[in-house]
């Protein structure tokens, strides 16, 4: 039933959440599990790769060196980092690290099931939908922090908008500690 599953993370304790459910299914079904971390480019003056929607044209494959070093693909926007100070390479090299780091951790919780870890640059959620198109995935699995009321409209959430805009089945965990008491996950 499904062969390919998209597990986005952004390394925090809501998409760790939803580790459990992922693996679970990925055994039941003998399923790919895609890790796939998205640095967003508007929080560390990255300028996209392109229309993430039309084209992920900066999605990274696996881990090979040849990924690595171009990891964060697109070209830096000064206008924007040159509030970094003048040399931004430093926060750039920190980020790699980090998504790489994110992305390497998140897959060794999913032992026993083949991954493909994914890093890529740009608007979260629209990074995932291509995403999903691009690798024909049947399903994403991603975890929600439990934010109501005010705090989701001001913040929004990547979580709420791939539930709306995706083409196929979205499994969302909130996490335990986020819950209000005596709620489930759904």
């Amino acid at each position: 039933m499904y062969t390919d599953i998209l597990f986005p993370t952004d390394g925090s304790s809501g998409a760790s959440a939803a580790i459990e459910h992922a693996r679970d299914l990925a055994e039941r079904y003998d399923a790919t599990v895609h890790v796939l971390h998205v640095v967003n480019s508007s929080y560390v003056g990255y300028r996209g790769d392109g229309d993430a929607e039309r084209s992920p044209s900066g999605m990274l494959g696996g881990h090979s060196d040849e990924t690595r070093s171009g990891m964060l693909g697109g070209d830096s926007d000064e206008t924007r980092s040159g509030m970094l100070g003048g040399d931004h390479e430093e926060l750039h090299d920190e980020v790699r690290e980090r998504a790489i780091e994110i992305v390497e951790v998140v897959e060794g919780q999913f032992e026993g099931v083949e991954t493909e870890g994914v890093i890529h640059v740009g608007d979260p959620y629209q990074v995932i939908l291509a995403y999903t198109d691009h690798a024909d995935i049947d399903l994403v699995v991603m975890g929600t922090h439990g934010r109501r009321g005010v705090d989701r409209y001001l913040l929004g959430s990547v979580t709420e908008k791939v539930v709306r805009m995706s083409d196929v089945p979205v499994v969302t965990v909130r996490d335990d500690a986020e819950s209000p008491k005596g709620e489930e996950a759904t």
